[in-house]
């Protein structure tokens, strides 16, 4: 198991992790990151942009269930209403 923050890594034992992610370490172990260091903190510039693209999701998700319901309120045309029509 390692833990690694920066450009520092160490090779941890199980009863250690819980140390090294109260002082801010990432724990890996096979290659996946299994737990998060303590006071990790995003970018302004990161957080601003995830806040963009999740607004640009919302409104996308909104005029799709707009779309959908005004499709569920198409009222169905019956085989009878369809030949009185031609």
């Amino acid at each position: 198991m390692w833990a690694v923050k920066g450009n520092r890594g160490y090779t941890i034992a199980e009863n250690e992790k819980n140390a090294y992610v109260k002082d801010g370490f990432d724990i890996y172990k096979d290659g996946k990151k299994i737990a998060t260091g303590k006071g990790k903190t995003v970018a302004y510039e990161e957080h601003e942009a995830a806040l963009k693209e999740l607004n640009a999701l919302k409104e996308e998700h909104e005029a799709a269930l707009k779309e959908l319901n005004a499709l569920k309120e198409k009222p169905k045309a019956s085989k009878k209403d369809a030949k009185d029509g031609e």
